[in-house]
């Protein structure tokens, strides 16, 4: 009779636990702490999260022989099909990145994109992936003597809530997580503290009149004797540590503030492609440098018939910043084409 009762009773508590684990709110708990090897803040995630939905499905991926690591977050859509919250990624082979980075920039490589918040060495591209580098000091140098990396990359649902301070909280999250289970040993990223900007790409950034931006990290081309340089505005894209960044400058046309020239930087040697023609000779409008083992790659784009920046000033602006560049992250003296 009592062994009866004690069966009797671990079977009631192995169904009670789970019909726990089956009850809605219980298996949201249960999902965000197990997705990403329990590396992300639940805290954070709900926020990410649009009110009322409910988890349906977590799934992690690892390979460390593959330099491979992803995991990603489901929850039920309001038309009852499954929808992603998060798609998080992370990879240190080199074929990897470069696949990434050059999904990220096609062709000639002025593709939007947006800065991440000081401190994190990323951008938002213009896939509205979030894509954060960093340096793999335990993974040594790869075969052809440059220092191995981490890329990783994060993707937010459609229906995401993009509480910015929520997001780089688990995409900091994500990252030093990834960074261990790679054998990565990248030093610890931590969450910038202030306002942090916003974590996506702004197709109609607002511009700020080169008088008051000075103290950007676009700052050197309100210094640059701009022809009258109260029509102008500048939109300042540039993360300094990041594998890629931008400088807008602006004009106004029949009220509306339009892109008139941009100066871009990317870095590594994935870049190099964005800065030869198809015959693969280096396009005009070019300068490359080296930086820590590997290619960096600068260009500029301009309207035709600027006024008062022709091609001698468009040279001038690029080799501005391009030095400046350089010169911020102990590269060598840049090279212009031409």
């Amino acid at each position: 009779m009592r062994r009866w009762i004690k069966v009797s009773v671990t079977a009631a508590v192995i169904l009670g636990l789970g019909g726990w684990i089956a009850a809605p709110y219980a298996r949201d708990w249960w999902l965000v702490r197990n997705v990403c090897d329990g590396a992300l803040p639940g805290d954070a995630v709900r926020r990410i999260a649009p009110d009322g939905v409910h988890f349906t499905d977590e799934q992690t991926d690892r390979s460390r022989e593959l330099g491979d690591y992803r995991c990603f977050l489901a929850y039920e859509g309001d038309d009852g099909d499954e929808a992603q919250l998060l798609h998080l990624q992370a990879y240190t082979r080199r074929d990897d990145q470069d696949r990434r980075f050059f999904s990220s920039f096609p062709e000639q490589g002025f593709s939007e994109q947006a800065p991440l918040a000081d401190g994190v060495p990323g951008f938002v591209d213009s896939g509205g992936y979030l894509q954060i580098l960093l340096t793999c000091p335990d993974l040594g140098k790869d075969a052809e003597g440059r220092k191995r990396s981490l890329l990783v990359r994060g993707w937010l649902g459609r229906e995401a809530v993009l509480d910015s301070r929520a997001v780089y909280e688990t995409l900091v999250a994500f990252a030093n997580s990834a960074s261990d289970r790679t054998g990565c040993g990248a030093e610890p990223l931590e969450v910038p503290a202030g306002e942090l900007g916003p974590v996506k790409i702004e197709r109609e950034p607002e511009p700020v009149p080169l008088a008051e931006a000075g103290d950007t990290a676009c700052g050197l081309l309100a210094k640059a004797r701009l022809p009258r340089p109260s029509q102008w505005r500048l939109a300042s894209l540039l993360n300094e540590a990041a594998p890629s960044g931008r400088c807008d400058l602006y004009t106004e046309d029949a009220g509306d503030w339009r892109k008139r020239l941009t100066l871009v930087a990317w870095y590594g040697d994935w870049s190099n492609r964005l800065a030869v023609d198809e015959d693969g000779v280096r396009r005009p409008g070019t300068a490359t440098a080296r930086c820590d083992g590997e290619a960096a790659n600068f260009a500029i784009s301009a309207s035709d018939e600027l006024p008062g920046v022709g091609r001698a000033k468009q040279r001038e602006l690029l080799e501005s910043f391009a030095r400046r560049q350089t010169r911020l992250r102990g590269c060598s003296d840049p090279v212009l084409t031409g």
